[in-house]
Parts: C-alpha cells; structure tokens; sequence
C-alpha cells in the first residue's frame, strides 16, 4: 500500500459489493490456518466502514469458499508466470482483487479490466506501477480487447475470478468467443457457478445467489471454443484443508455433486 494514501484519515465507505471479498480475504489472512495471507486487504480494510451486507449470512463459509477459489486462482496465475515470467496477465472484472502485488514476480506485466466506477476505488486504495495498468471496460462490451498493445509473441492468461458470476450463460459464452478469437494463443482461468449452488446445501456451502449454474461447464466450453486443446475444471472441495473436511465428507458419498454445488476453476487453453 503506498504510504502516501495514509494521509486520507476519514474512512471510506466503499460499497459492499467491492468491499466484501477485500473484507474475506482480511479476515481470513489473521487466521492462523488462513489459505491466503492478504496484507494489503487487511489494510485497506482498516481504512474502510465495513457495510453491514458483509455481516449477513453465512459468513465464515463464504469466506472460506471466497478464500479456496481465490487460492485456486493464484495457484494458476503463479504457474503461468513460473513457466512465462515475461507473460501477460489480464485480470477482467478486477474489482478490488490484490492478486497483481500478491504474486508479482518482478518481470511480468498486467492490466486490470474494469468498469470506470471500479477502476476509481482501486487509484484511492492501491499504488502504481509500471508494469501494472488499469483498463475501463467490462464483459458487456468486449471492445477493450482492441485498444490492447500486447506483443504478438508475448504468452497471455485471462483471469475472470468473479466477474462472471454475475452474467449469464448466453453472456460467458460471448466473453469465451471473443477473448479466444482475439487472440491466436492464450490460456484462461475462469470462476463458473455449478447447476446446484442455488440448492440448499449449495448456500450452506458458503455460494451466494449467481446469474448462471453450469452442470458439465467443460463440454459448454469446447463447443463454444472448438479449437481449445486443453481444459480442466478445480472445485474448493478437492483443497487438502481441514476446514473444507465436512464437506469432502459429504461429497465423497455422494461424487456426482463435485462440481455442482460450487463455483469452480475452470482452466482452458488454445
């Protein structure tokens, strides 16, 4: 956090949409077991008024669920730059993900893509740099992808971590099309919903309300990217942690529901 920031001593009142997952990942990094340790959320979570949506339902689940797929994610992201340390990565629906100072290695570049609104929260709480820039536009209009000045030879992963959550299938299947038409090579790591997260033990597993559930999410996406030549799907309930134990119990009698009842990581590469 650039300490030139500390000077605002009012707090600020981000709204909870963004503030949420900033305040799971704050949370979760004073956990003596915690999955992800997040100091830099932990610190602009002090200078924030915490809205009161982030205090309801099933908190500790969420965050739990929140911080798995947020480790998942990170775990493809530190892959990628261990193999392509000079690579690409572009991060859509960035919000107030730290995951750019997380896992910087000093060599790759990155690019944040956002709505406007979004992009404003994230120059009051985090400091530049310049390998690192912000993009003003969205999955709803995918027009950003031409103002893109990425060398031809440079490797490229797309993150989507929570972004689209809140489209629907018809929506995701456009973003899928076009990001694998725009670029001739490139891997993608995307957070879909699966069919079942609606369900009762879906909201108790910590899933909130999405735009689109997704039964066999892989078979969707080579039909929509005929030319893909890899793909794998990571659900939350397969990380070696006690706390997800309940659940793996859960799911280990009953296999069919692995990758239903949660969002999951679904890496694919053309």
């Amino acid at each position: 956090m650039d300490n030139r920031n500390n000077h605002q001593s009012v707090p600020l009142d981000v709204p909870s949409k963004l503030l949420k997952p900033l305040w799971f990942r704050s949370r979760e990094s004073l956990l003596d077991d915690g999955i992800i340790y997040d100091p830099i959320a932990a610190h602009a979570c002090r200078r924030c008024q915490l809205a009161p949506d982030c205090l309801t339902g099933n908190v500790d689940q969420s965050q739990l669920l929140h911080a798995t797929l947020t480790q998942l994610c990170d775990l493809q992201v530190k892959r990628f730059l261990e193999t392509n340390p000079d690579g690409w990565v572009i991060n859509v629906g960035a919000r107030l993900d730290t995951r750019f100072y997380r896992l910087d290695n000093g060599r790759c570049h990155w690019l944040e893509v956002d709505t406007n609104e979004h992009l404003v929260w994230r120059q009051r709480l985090f400091h530049k740099s310049e390998r690192y820039s912000l993009i003003c536009g969205s999955i709803d209009d995918m027009s950003w992808l031409s103002t893109l000045l990425i060398p031809a030879d440079k490797p490229i992963l797309v993150v989507c971590e929570h972004a689209l959550l809140e489209q629907t299938e018809t929506r995701i299947a456009h973003f899928v099309q076009a990001i694998g038409c725009h670029f001739q090579h490139a891997k993608a790591c995307l957070v879909l919903a699966g069919d079942l997260t609606a369900s009762h033990l879906g909201q108790k597993m910590g899933c909130e309300r999405y735009q689109h559930g997704m039964r066999k999410p892989l078979d969707k996406l080579l039909h929509w990217l005929p030319w893909t030549y890899k793909v794998s799907i990571e659900s939350p309930i397969d990380k070696h942690c006690q706390r997800w134990s309940r659940w793996q119990r859960v799911v280990a009698k009953l296999p069919i529901y692995r990758h239903r009842l949660t969002p999951n990581i679904v890496n694919i590469e053309w």
